[in-house]
């Protein structure tokens, strides 16, 4: 069992539920939430582009290659610096790349894998994506969804890009989330890091 971290990093495959854990230690235990992806998706409709997972892809590496590996965490963690006195800790989502795993344990913080059966996470990312408000990132048939996996699963090019099965062997912790009751989920949550 864990003790309670200042930063928790979350990775995962699409729709396994990284922003439910996220809101759920938001909202019931007093982390700053934060998903690495909405600065990526902000970044995008700057440059107006649709907000798609390769041009998602894309921009992630772009700004590893420009600013550094771990640049997605350190930006994060350099906003929650002004407001770490109203938090618990911070929790951000979505961490693809080994070196923001890395700069998450440099920092003395927890890195948890969440993960669902794809059959679920492909009928979630397609029940809520208007809730999501990804309605045109996650139009895509089941097998798009599989293979859009297996490209951010291994890496397609230098460092800077995706490679989520390097960061899923840097996790200690692993969720597996294949209910759609938050209630336990949360309890999942609570256990796994020892949160009352």
């Amino acid at each position: 069992m864990q003790t309670k971290q200042w930063l928790i990093g979350l990775s995962g495959t699409n729709g396994a539920g990284k922003d439910s854990v996220g809101l759920l230690l938001a909202q019931k235990h007093d982390y700053l939430f934060m998903s690495v992806t909405e600065l990526l998706r902000d970044e995008a409709r700057k440059r107006g582009l649709p907000v798609e997972r390769r041009y998602l892809r894309e921009i992630s590496a772009e700004w590893r290659r420009e600013f550094g590996y771990a640049v997605l965490v350190d930006r994060a963690v350099a906003q929650f610096e002004g407001l770490k006195s109203q938090y618990a800790g911070l929790v951000l989502a979505s961490l693809r790349n080994p070196f923001e795993a890395d700069r998450v344990h440099e920092l003395g913080g927890t890195m948890a894998w969440v993960d669902a059966d794809p059959s679920v996470r492909y009928e979630r990312i397609r029940s809520n994506a208007s809730e999501r408000n990804r309605g045109g990132e996650d139009d895509v048939t089941y097998d798009q969804f599989l293979a859009q996996q297996e490209a951010e699963m291994h890496p397609s090019g230098d460092e800077a890009t995706l490679d989520m099965a390097a960061v899923k062997t840097r996790c200690e912790i692993t969720i597996i989330n294949n209910s759609n009751d938050l209630m336990v989920l949360d309890h999942d949550i609570q256990k796994t890091f020892a949160l009352s």
